[in-house]
């Protein structure tokens, strides 16, 4: 009898342990939901327009031909600005994987909520803005001309005056932070992810 009610214990058991698999099956079959993707990026050019003449343009470019494959987006030239001049700071960024190509310049516009640009360089190259940048301390000036629907920067446009000191193999530093649910009036260079991160030379005579 002991044996019996034994055997109705343990057949009992086996059978919970079985609900609890085809449970845990059903729960594995739910789709996660999609994370936020940051794009894909091979070309990035750099515009440096004189405010005092629009045919004074200075531009550097950095390329990844394989997107997210094994290689890195690659500096191809050095940033040479005239000393004392001030210059508007855009943009070319694309995807060239696409036929034709994806401007994502676009994209980070219409999702300018959760993108924003950090800068980083050499201590004094410009005297507006001044200091090294915001990559260390979020809240140090940047001459942001943009800015999203909440009022926070972005970064698409911003505006620079290069030291009447001459700089030589200084450098500028940009970086493009993905951002998504997190990017407030406060946030900074740590926060989300890094787009990209590309550290040009600057030379300034």
């Amino acid at each position: 009898m002991n044996t019996i009610n034994l055997f109705k214990k343990y057949s009992l058991v086996g059978l919970l342990a079985s609900g609890c698999l085809f449970t845990s099956c059903d729960s594995d079959d739910v789709v996660p939901e999609i994370e936020n993707e940051l794009e894909v990026i091979t070309d990035v050019k750099l515009i440096f327009t004189n405010t005092a003449d629009d045919t004074d343009v200075v531009t550097a470019t950095a390329q990844d031909p394989d997107g997210p494959g094994l290689e890195d987006l690659v500096i191809k030239d050095a940033i040479n600005l005239g000393a004392g001049k001030t210059y508007t700071l855009t943009y070319e960024i694309m995807n060239k994987l696409e036929e034709p190509g994806e401007d994502i310049g676009e994209e980070i516009l219409d999702e300018d909520d959760e993108h924003q640009f950090f800068f980083g360089f050499t201590e004094d190259a410009f005297s507006n803005p001044t200091g090294n940048g915001n990559i260390d301390n979020a809240s140090d000036d940047i001459n942001y001309e943009d800015e999203d629907d909440n009022g926070n920067p972005v970064g698409l446009e911003t505006t620079w005056t290069a030291s009447a000191t001459s700089v030589s193999n200084g450098e500028f530093r940009v970086v493009l932070k993905h951002q998504p649910d997190v990017k407030t009036a406060t946030s900074g260079f740590n926060d989300g992810d890094t787009d990209f991160d590309l550290k040009f030379v600057l030379n300034i005579q």
